[in-house]
């Protein structure tokens, strides 16, 4: 027998089974949030794992195409590796579980989520954040939930909770939000310029929403809950940190720190370590550890700086911004470059545009999301830090950097109607400390109006932090922070957007999660440094984008068509358009709908083959002026070709104003001329003129 438990949710009943399935898992949770299934499992290792001084969570979310009836693609026939959805979602539950488990934990622990039926109103992506929570709150493993989540659409104006997928095409915000029982843990949102104001409204619907669905987590762990296991505690004995002070004190690790050089800040680490390894060289089973006791050291006495003292480790003021500089195009030869510095994180953006054909094809589990027409890419490399290491492809982290810049941008784009290009940014990091996904935001935004791309607005990004200290009152929020304080402080807020408002959000913390005072601050100081940047650094630099695209990048123009007339304009196995193409060079793709893109080097190839597919398209009447190739010459006149398979023909007496003696005195075979329709008699024989007094007449004249 299996416990069954049920809440309504957003109008959508949400069941979730209990030892139904995976009863060899620590924690499962068999879930049903309408018609969508997802398995979600949570499994622990006996033993820590030996060596190691992090918390070795790992979360997965597999998404099987049978769950929306299709077969895989590809000669296998199988699910290949994770997509980028999957990789996303999967980050998207790690953010807010993480900081609930033990810090000193050391054992494997994997979330897992199966998604087995998808409801296209009932997101599985949503369902398998919920499961995640429920399969480890109900496990032995140590955890300090429950935790909730919930996602927020708004239309006109308007809160939705749980947007169904039809809501989500026409919502103005895309809005992820996890709570505990009192503090918000993650955000995660991506929206169409949405005032700060309105934001946090969003974010604490979601807050309250969330505390309905944690009661409902309560009563499940109340009947099948397990008694949480005890493990072996990796925390750094006090004894140990004791000798440390006495051989490195608090003042001489505050020098070693202070500093806004992080080669500097590191080589004075590296010295440390070596003075203490030296020193405690008889304590051989302090050695292994002596790596995580110095880290801490650096976290509390940088941590005390900030809070106790407000001095940060490069001198700065709590809200100062680090050097700020802008370039653009940087590459000569690429559609379009920019460049974008904050004090050591460096990024170069390169835009490169094509053809809506070259869009990304996607193949996952959401009927709606087909394609892409805007990609943007990161790219980390080792030497950006000063590591040697080699490239292995991108990473759950690149991914997620590449997603969040991408998801700040999408907004702004111009519509496929107004710029039919697909669209390419890829970031590359030359110099990192700190909050490279935000200067990938400025950089991208930069290359983009130096390529020509219309945006409607600028956007840039920043990053706050923040250190706590004994209360939820003790707390100061730090302005654009670099890696050490990242890396020792308990949150990474970082915010992209324009003057009008915000377009994404991303929310990462280290506590057990943070007031409205301290969400409303992050808010607004980071409003105050964008508008710094956009105003200061990069508006100067390009205040617009440019009217024209590159002198390399392809120009594209688009024509409507009677989708009924795409036939006449394909022609029999591609022959008319092959045809098209093979004469102007050109690079054509037709939709269903009859819009017609035509993409080419140079401007006039481009309008040649748009005259054509005119003149293809039209009704042939007399009085038309038409464009059209000389495909035969006789002695009494030309015949034009004006659209496949229909000729007309210019007598010799009216292909000139002035006598013709030889019609090869004024055209050739292969020559492109401009006609006029006199006559079309009763069996379809056009007459046809050149001469420049009856162009220059129109019909009915």
């Amino acid at each position: 027998m299996y416990k069954s438990f049920s809440m309504e949710l957003a109008g959508r009943t949400l069941t979730v089974d209990v030892g139904r399935v995976a009863k060899q898992a620590n924690g499962a949770a068999f879930m049903h949030y309408g018609d969508t299934v997802v398995l979600s499992t949570a499994t622990a290792s006996d033993k820590p794992r030996e060596g190691i001084d992090f918390f070795p969570l790992s979360v997965e979310f597999e998404e099987k195409l049978y769950s929306v009836g299709k077969i895989p693609g590809g000669f296998n026939r199988r699910e290949g590796k994770a997509s980028e959805n999957a990789v996303l979602t999967a980050r998207v539950i790690d953010r807010p579980m993480r900081p609930l488990f033990p810090k000193d934990y050391r054992n494997d622990v994997t979330l897992s989520n199966l998604v087995m039926s998808v409801d296209p109103d009932c997101s599985p992506e949503y369902t398998a954040m919920l499961g995640s929570a429920i399969a480890t709150c109900i496990s032995d493993i140590p955890f300090d939930g429950p935790c909730a989540t919930t996602q927020i659409g708004m239309i006109q104006g308007e809160f939705i909770v749980n947007p169904t997928n039809e809501q989500k095409i026409v919502s103005d915000m895309a809005l992820t939000v996890a709570s505990t029982r009192e503090k918000v843990i993650m955000i995660e949102a991506g929206a169409k310029e949405v005032p700060e104001q309105v934001m946090i409204e969003a974010i604490f619907k979601a807050h309250e929403v969330n505390q309905e669905i944690i009661k409902f987590i309560d009563t499940i762990v109340a009947e099948c809950g397990k008694e949480k296991h005890s493990y072996e505690s990796c925390a750094v004995p006090e004894e140990l940190f004791g000798a440390i002070r006495e051989i490195v004190t608090p003042e001489e690790m505050e020098k070693a720190v202070f500093t806004d050089d992080k080669q500097t800040r590191e080589e004075n680490i590296r010295q440390i370590t070596q003075k203490l390894e030296e020193a405690l060289a008889e304590k051989e089973e302090w050695l292994p550890i002596l790596g995580e006791a110095i880290y801490q050291y650096q976290k509390k006495t940088v941590r005390k700086m900030i809070l106790k003292d407000h001095k940060r480790p490069d001198g700065r003021a709590i809200t100062e911004i680090r050097p700020l500089s802008a370039e653009i195009d940087i590459l000569p030869r690429v559609h379009g470059s920019g460049m974008f510095t904050r004090g050591q994180t460096q990024i170069l953006n390169v835009c490169t545009l094509a053809p809506l054909s070259e869009a990304q094809r996607l193949d996952g589990l959401d009927e709606n999301e087909t394609c892409k027409r805007y990609m943007h890419h990161y790219n980390f490399p080792s030497y950006s830090v000063g590591e040697t290491k080699p490239s292995r492809g991108p990473g759950r982290r690149e991914i997620g950097h590449g997603a969040l810049a991408e998801r700040a941008l999408v907004p702004v784009l111009p519509l496929e109607e107004e710029f039919p290009y697909a669209i390419r940014t890829v970031s590359e990091t030359m110099e990192s400390n700190g909050s490279t996904s935000q200067a990938s935001i400025c950089a991208s935004t930069l290359s983009l109006m130096a390529a020509g791309v219309p945006i409607k607005s600028m956007v840039a990004g920043i990053s706050c932090g923040l250190v706590t200290g004994e209360t939820d009152d003790d707390y100061l929020v730090l302005t654009d922070i670099q890696g050490l304080e990242d890396f020792f402080g308990d949150m990474d807020f970082k915010v992209g957007g324009t003057h009008k408002g915000i377009t994404a959000i991303q929310m990462d913390i280290k506590i057990h999660g943070l007031t409205r005072p301290i969400i409303e601050e992050a808010i607004a100081r980071t409003r105050e440094a964008r508008l710094y940047i956009l105003d200061e650094v990069m508006a100067p630099v390009i205040g617009e984008p440019r009217k024209e695209v590159g002198q390399y990048a392809p120009k594209i123009d688009q024509i409507t068509i009677d989708p009924q007339k795409i036939g006449d304009v394909v022609g029999k196995q591609g022959s008319v358009i092959n045809k098209i193409i093979e004469d102007t060079g050109v690079k054509m793709d037709i939709s269903e709908d009859g819009r017609v893109d035509i993409c080419g080097t140079e401007r006039e190839k481009i309008n040649q083959a748009k005259e054509i597919i005119r003149n293809i398209v039209a009704d042939v009447e007399p009085g038309q002026i038409m464009t059209g190739k000389v495909v035969r010459i006789m002695p009494f006149g030309a015949f034009v070709e004006l659209k496949p398979k229909k000729d007309g023909m210019v007598h010799i007496s009216r292909l000139s104003d002035r006598r013709v003696e030889k019609v090869e005195d004024i055209v050739a075979i292969g020559d492109m001329v401009t006609v006029k329709v006199l006559d079309i008699d009763k069996t379809g024989k056009i007459s046809l003129s050149m001469k420049p007094g009856d162009l220059g007449k129109r019909n009915g004249d």
